[in-house]
């Protein structure tokens, strides 16, 4: 972070290469993006976002030449944040005139800078007046060969702080008998063990009560659930990051959500909590219905 307590990044390069899908990853990151703010209004944002005093703390500004005096402009704008102590970073995309010819083609939409010529003269013209910036760049991506989720990873490397690069993982508890819940990505159903309802002192009860939980936990096939279930999101949490998937619900289900998939989350997610770049919190969503 700079002196001033915000950081500050401009996102440049070449129409096509990626501008779009930094922006969004950048948002995801936490960053104020603003998309082809004028150069000129681009010290007023950043001074607004020190104005903040702490709600604003990393601004993304990303610029192409649609922008008047695009290059001349950026330049001098760049010059002067840092100046004033704001060493904003630079990040520039670029790709093969090929692989850009092939992406406007695919949406069917014209270079920027093409005008009444082709869409390689476009490209070209675009790649020489973006050359000065492309010198002065903290970091140059050529996308030719990035997937979009690897062009994401390469960018949170690049702008993530440890806790924007952690997974959030939300452990839900539910009951069957109110509707599976609508937004889990991964459900489970503990209904395979007994029920403490039809134990008459832990009936009014939860799974939150040391009673319930040590009932649930020391049945026959609880630990080898919780053991195979907790590899397996391992394995699915890893490949949720290389797809650049931060937010994860696991779902836990027995009858009326309030014995054995109250006591089974808190265990799951206690075990999950320890996980490095693991960020958890769990849900009991029909606790207290019954």
């Amino acid at each position: 972070m700079s002196e001033s307590g915000i950081e500050v990044a401009v996102v440049t390069g070449l129409s096509g290469a990626g501008r779009s899908t930094a922006a969004k990853c950048l948002e995801d990151l936490g960053w104020f993006v603003v998309d082809n703010l004028p150069p000129e209004l681009i010290a007023t944002m950043v001074e607004l976002g020190v104005q903040a005093r702490g709600a604003i703390t990393k601004v993304a500004v990303v610029m192409d030449v649609r922008s008047r005096a695009f290059t001349e402009d950026l330049s001098s704008v760049i010059k002067d944040l840092d100046n004033r102590g704001y060493k904003p970073r630079v990040l520039f995309l670029e790709a093969t005139d090929e692989l850009l010819i092939r992406r406007f083609e695919h949406v069917r939409r014209g270079h920027p800078m093409q005008g009444d010529g082709r869409l390689i003269d476009g490209i070209k013209a675009e790649r020489h007046l973006l050359t000065p910036l492309r010198e002065e760049a903290d970091l140059i991506l050529d996308t030719t060969s990035l997937s979009v989720h690897q062009l994401r990873a390469k960018i949170e490397d690049a702008f993530g702080g440890a806790e924007e690069m952690q997974t959030r993982v939300t452990v839900l508890s539910f009951g069957y008998k109110y509707g599976l819940p609508m937004d889990s990505d991964l459900v489970m159903d503990v209904r395979f063990l007994p029920n403490p309802f039809w134990i008459p002192e832990l009936r009014e009860q939860t799974g939150l009560d040391n009673e319930v939980r040590n009932y649930v936990l020391t049945q026959e096939g609880a630990e080898d659930f919780l053991e195979r279930y907790h590899e397996l999101l391992r394995l699915i949490g890893a490949g949720y990051r290389r797809e650049g998937k931060r937010y994860l619900t696991l779902a836990i289900g027995c009858t009326g959500g309030k014995h054995r998939s109250v006591a089974m989350s808190e265990e799951l997610a206690t075990r999950l909590s320890k996980e490095d770049g693991v960020a958890v919190k769990v849900v009991h969503r029909d606790l207290g219905r019954e």
